[in-house]
């Protein structure tokens, strides 16, 4: 999943059966090959609301959008190519633009809408947004800034992280896939921000100086980053957790080679070595882990094998904390990491889902059960057949961990695999309601909740 990958807003299409994908979430083991639910437990179909002014493509059509009962979901602001949020101390949204090298700023106004004005500009590719007090960090493709912010201004900006590896990199010629960075401050004032691979499976990452496919630290006042976990492919997904753990979101490799020595479809022979299409489909997962000091989530030696009969074509699909398989394109023989010495995935995604922006929340007079727990937006796959739908994923916040993945808001994608959005962050706002960027559609969304209950 190229998580950077540049798109186009969506030309006007035929209407969108507001129906859930395979991506909705899986249960705690669903087949491969289920079919696909018309709405999933708990969610209803609802109209998109959009006010005149902001009704272009692709809301030049009336779109419809799964939520709970009793949510709503509006077009709140029309921002072309809205990657990642943070909500400033002042109350207003800011959203980054990466292919524009922007950070803009979303006030909210008296019509339900909101003011954009443009904070930053001439950036490069920032991506990343995070405050501590009024200080925010912007993670451009090339180093970490800080910059005190107040009152709808910024000044006093101020070098974290310099030279980090972008295509401009000499030694890279280039190519790099995965230049876009996040950045999250953590309870300690710790920094810690991504590096993305180079590429789907570019071992030399590991190597390289500063290494690449990692989670870095830089401690509290400042400091020379560290690494702070590795063998992670592209975590663009970052942000802590209520009691202070780190967490990433990760999009894993593509075009996997079967691992196993056997028929993936139960013949003689073996298809070890094999890419096979159906199995790519499925493998690898995508992952959601909680990070700590010194932590490998194994790529690209080794991969989360999520399937309760590992290998068998059709198997249930077991999400929470999977194992790992030697990925047998870079690791056949194990010599490169003892994949078996790795601490399982916390919870996992199915593959090509695409997680990008991460947040938590906590909000007890929201309804059950999305008091406390993670967004994250799921772009949904670029390669896959039948395509893996964009959402917004819930996952509650359960004795210090996260529990299962549930479908916050679906309804993007068409049974034939078109699409009209595609969700990118989901960050809850003062008033209660969660804020969605998309970049597919060039908006920001706003999910509302019911009113809370009379006290």
């Amino acid at each position: 999943m190229r998580s950077h990958r540049s798109l186009s807003l969506l030309a006007a299409a035929s209407a969108t059966v507001a129906v859930c994908t395979s991506a909705c979430g899986y249960p705690p083991a669903l087949r491969h090959d289920a079919p696909t639910a018309a709405v999933p437990a708990g969610l209803v179909t609802t109209s998109v609301t959009v006010r005149a002014e902001l009704a272009s493509a692709p809301f030049d059509t009336p779109r419809r959008v799964l939520v709970p009962a009793g949510w709503t979901l509006s077009v709140w602001a029309r921002v072309p190519a809205a990657r990642l949020a943070a909500w400033t101390p002042d109350g207003s949204l800011l959203v980054s633009r990466p292919s524009a090298g922007q950070v803009v700023r979303l006030a909210p106004n008296s019509s339900g809408g909101a003011t954009t004005s443009v904070l930053l500009d001439g950036l490069d590719q920032p991506h990343g947004l995070a405050f501590d007090g009024s200080t925010l960090y912007v993670a451009e493709s090339n180093r970490i800034n800080a910059y005190h912010y107040t009152a709808g201004t910024t000044s006093a900006r101020t070098t974290m992280a310099a030279d980090l590896p972008d295509a401009k990199s000499p030694e890279l010629g280039g190519a790099y896939a995965h230049a876009l960075k996040s950045v999250a401050v953590g309870k300690d004032k710790s920094l810690y921000f991504s590096i993305g691979s180079t590429g789907n499976i570019s071992a030399e990452d590991r190597d390289a100086s500063p290494q690449r496919a990692t989670i870095m630290r830089i401690p509290p006042g400042g400091g020379t980053p560290r690494v702070f976990t590795r063998g992670v492919r592209n975590g663009t997904g970052l942000a802590i957790a209520p009691d202070g753990s780190v967490w990433t979101a990760v999009n894993n490799r593509d075009n996997i080679e079967y691992p196993y020595d056997k028929s993936y479809s139960g013949g003689s022979g073996s298809s070890q070595g094999d890419v096979i299409q159906a199995y790519v489909a499925d493998h690898p997962a995508e992952e959601l882990a909680e990070l700590t000091a010194g932590r490998d989530l194994g790529w690209p030696y080794c991969n989360p094998e999520a399937d309760v009969e590992p290998g068998v074509a059709g198997t249930a699909y077991n999400s929470p904390t999977p194992g790992f398989v030697r990925d047998i394109e870079t690791n056949a023989d194990g010599s490169k990491l003892d994949c078996s010495k790795l601490t399982p995935i916390e919870q996992t995604f199915g593959a090509h889902s695409a997680p990008l922006g991460l947040s938590f929340l906590t909000s007890p007079d929201l309804p059950t059960p999305y008091t406390q727990g993670a967004l994250v937006g799921m772009h949904g796959s670029w390669n896959r057949t039948p395509p893996r739908a964009p959402e917004v994923s819930f996952f509650p916040w359960v004795d210090g961990t996260l529990g299962a993945q549930r479908t916050l808001v679906g309804g993007f994608q068409a049974t034939d695999g078109s699409r009209w959005g595609r969700p990118v962050a989901a960050v809850q706002g003062p008033d209660r309601a969660i804020y969605i960027t998309d970049d597919y559609a060039g908006a920001v969304y706003r999910l509302a909740p019911p009113p809370p209950p009379p006290r």
